[in-house]
Order: structure tokens, then sequence, then C-alpha cells
């Protein structure tokens, strides 16, 4: 059997198989079904900023509810299930203590003392890394995009001197030059990277006239492609580890992604589609795919097609799509027009 190992953000995972963050580990039985089947790590649901301000808006009405009662209540303190993030924290450690693989925790918030503060109490549930997810929506024009990247590179600092756990950012695409962040990013200690992260958008009924937001699941011919190529242009150029994100379904995407230069791969929508029991098969696959080609570990093959091990230097630039267009004629014969 081939050696499946690889590293990510220091810690050693028997496969490059990690679980992204999501609904999947409310449930403890699930995520027992995600261990067995092999999983490498879990990334547990992100907590974010709306959560803590909603529950410590929760907390200051339940303090004062009883502000206007007299001296003949039988109580004077409320009742509360929990004050801010606790009831999260406390699902996150009772994870961390029933499962043998890595946990990784997340966080999504808008302020820099919540960063810092929610960041350390994470890390106190005693998982094994954090994962920060940047992701800025500017609601005014004049707002200047490096002014955007200078914040999130001082929470990253902020965040590495809080605690003393590995700690990777998850990024969105909407960057103007991607690789530029990621080396700043890189360069301030982040541990590993996250390509990137799946955006919900907002959608509108035509019928009701009103917003929604209705569930994207990744898809997998092309979603992929996207963390493909920047895995692939990072790949020996940064320190922290690298690790392709969104649709990523079956093991030749998964070898595809090693190939490129990640170290390890996160999967949620192939779960939801293809049920738990998937993760083996991705997983088995993969072995089955290094023994054909005769590749005794992970490290035999990846980063073998990134841009800094390849000969060709246009491979990762715009002559890919004109080369495909210049084959416009193959084109057409696969595709016939009706």
């Amino acid at each position: 059997m081939a050696d499946l190992k690889t590293t990510y953000l220091g810690l050693e995972l028997k496969n490059p198989i990690i679980v992204g963050a999501s609904n999947l580990v409310l449930d403890m039985n699930v995520v027992k079904k995600i261990e067995e089947a092999g999983a490498a790590a879990i990334v547990y649901k992100s907590l974010f900023e709306e959560q803590i301000q909603l529950e410590s808006l929760q907390m200051h009405e339940d303090m004062h509810e009883y502000n206007e009662r007299n001296a003949e209540m039988v109580s004077l303190f409320p009742s509360m299930e929990h004050a801010g993030p606790k009831e999260h924290l406390t699902n996150l450690k009772m994870l961390k203590d029933n499962v043998k693989i890595p946990v990784i925790a997340s966080l999504n918030c808008i302020y820099k003392e919540s960063w810092e503060e929610y960041a350390q109490l994470l890390e106190s549930t005693g998982v094994d890394a954090l994962e920060l997810n940047f992701y800025a929506v500017p609601d005014k024009n004049e707002t200047e995009g490096n002014s955007i990247e200078k914040q999130q590179l001082e929470i990253l600092k902020v965040v590495k001197a809080a605690v003393k756990i590995p700690v990777s950012v998850k990024l969105s695409y909407f960057y103007s030059n991607i690789l530029n962040v990621v080396n700043k990013l890189d360069e301030a200690g982040a541990d590993g990277f996250v390509l990137f992260n799946r955006l919900f958008q907002p959608d509108i009924d035509v019928k009701t006239r009103k917003h929604f937001s209705p569930l994207h699941l990744s898809q997998s011919e092309e979603d992929y492609k996207l963390p493909l190529r920047y895995a692939g242009l990072l790949h020996g150029s940064v320190k922290g580890s690298i690790c392709s994100n969104t649709g990523f379904f079956h093991a030749d995407q998964v070898v595809k992604a090693v190939l490129a230069g990640s170290d390890a791969v996160q999967v949620v929508s192939t779960i939801y589609k293809n049920n738990i029991s998937h993760l083996f098969t991705i997983i088995n696959d993969l072995n089955n795919w290094m023994e054909v080609n005769q590749y005794a570990k992970l490290n035999d093959f990846k980063g073998k097609l990134s841009r800094k091990t390849l000969n060709d230097p246009m491979v990762y630039r715009r002559a890919q799509y004109v080369d495909i267009l210049l084959k416009s004629e193959e084109i057409f014969n696969r595709y016939p027009l009706r």
C-alpha cells in the first residue's frame, strides 16, 4: 500500500483529505462515521462575528431582564443557556475529545478585538490549529483595496501573537493579485493557505421580489480549477502549507491538486452529494493511482506539475487560453452546432 501521509500546518496527516467547515460536524454520529471513513482531519463549523454579537446582545438583555423587579422576587438572576460563544466552544471541545484525528477550528470575525479574543477561546478547547476566514464585502466606493489587505494582514499578526497553535488563512479570490497577498501573509507568519472560500451570494426570487440565500454546493466540473491553478503558482514560493478547496469530488481531482503542489485538499460538497462512505472511495482510489503509477509516497509527485518545476513558463499564463482558441476546429467537431 502506498504511503499517503502528508504534512499540513506542521501536523502529520495520514492522507491529504480534510473535511472542511460545515454543519456535518454538529452531529457526533456523523463525525464518527467521517473519522471511520478515513478523513485525515476535520475543520469545525465556523464561529462568525454575527453569532458573537447576537449572543452578546442576548446576554445583555438577559442580564437586565429583572431590572425593574422588586425585593420579593425568588431570584435576582436571569436564566441563561450560554454567554457569548459558550455553546460553540463546548461542542468544539466535545468533538475534539471524541476523535483521534486533528481538529481545526474556524473563525470569521469583523473586529480586530473579536479575532484576538475568540482565537484564544478556540485555542483553549484543545484544537490542533486555527483557520481564519478572510473575506471582505466593501460597501463604500472610496474604500481602497490595499486598505482591506492591510487590515487582514494586521489581523493575522494579532492572532499569531495571541495563540500558540498553527494558523491558516482561508482566502477568497477577490484580490487584484492573490499571489502578492499570499506572499505578504506568508511573511507575516501564516502557517498555511486554503484556496479558496466557497462564498454564499444572495439571489432574488422574481415571484416574491425578495432576496433569498440558496444553498450552493460545488460543481466538480469547473470549481476545482481555480484553486488548482493557484496551488501550482504558489508551490515552492511560500513557506506555508497549501490546501486546495472547492469542487473536489473524486480521487483524480485530488491527484491533480497534489501534482500542482497542494499539501492537502478540503472536501464538503462531495459528502453531501455522495455520502460519507465516498471518503473511503477517494482515499482508496488515490492509493490505487499511486500504486499503478509507482509512487511510493505522496511527496514523490507533489508539485511535479507546479510552475516552479515545469520547463514551460507559459503553462500557467494566458497562453493556455490562446492555445485552446487555436484548436477551435477540434472544439466544433466535439460540440457540433445544431
